[in-house]
């Protein structure tokens, strides 16, 4: 049963945004009494706790799993967006916003999560992309970690890019395509060209 509510929980938060989700919508999604969602959570910002820890261990054993099976750097990544196009295709641009502002402590275990887990993973990722000639590599690996991680937020800016006008997944793709153009040597855009065409044909890698 806890399962059951983390995993509804997540989809009404990705597909609503936390502050317009409550417990009573819960309750009602999952066909029980909020009684029952209290014997497993507390209250709301332990639920949110909860999703958000789901989320980075997903996230952290995806990325594991893409750096096993993957061909090399580029092709890591692009395993890693066909699952970030799925995730971001449904999910409401005021998520982090909403985390921010009133789920302090889940935002703060996210961005620690960035900033330790992911950023050695973008690291690790540039530094194997050098080794296989894919990636330029005069670029500092640290600096482009932070400017990848700092980016993933402006894509649910929405001052920057309205939600009427733009779609987070949108927004993601487009600096991440940006992203991977700015670091390749001539080398590693073949087979970023490589990649993009196979994804195109198969709409996934």
């Amino acid at each position: 049963m806890e399962q059951r509510i983390t995993e509804k929980t997540r989809e009404l938060f990705f597909r609503y945004g936390l502050k317009g989700v409550t417990m009573d919508d819960i309750a009602s999604s999952l066909g029980v009494s909020k009684k029952t969602i209290y014997q497993y959570y507390s209250d709301k910002d332990s639920l949110v706790d909860a999703v958000v820890q789901a989320e980075i261990d997903r996230g952290e054993m995806d990325c594991k799993y893409f750096f096993a099976n993957s061909e090399n750097a580029i092709h890591e990544i692009f395993m890693a967006m066909d699952g970030m196009q799925e995730m971001l295709s449904s999910m409401n641009p005021f998520v982090l916003h909403d985390m921010q502002k009133y789920h302090p402590r889940a935002f703060k275990k996210f961005d620690e999560h960035k900033n330790q887990f992911m950023h050695k993973v973008i690291m690790q990722n540039i530094e194997r992309g050098k080794d296989e000639e894919l990636y330029r590599t005069e670029i500092n690996a640290d600096i482009m970690a932070k400017l990848r991680l700092g980016s993933i937020f402006l894509a649910f800016n929405t001052d920057l890019f309205p939600p009427t006008k733009y779609s987070v997944l949108q927004v993601s793709m487009e600096i991440m395509n940006n992203f991977i153009y700015g670091i390749c040597t001539p080398k590693g855009l073949k087979q970023l060209l490589k990649y993009t065409t196979q994804s195109k044909n198969t709409n996934k890698i």
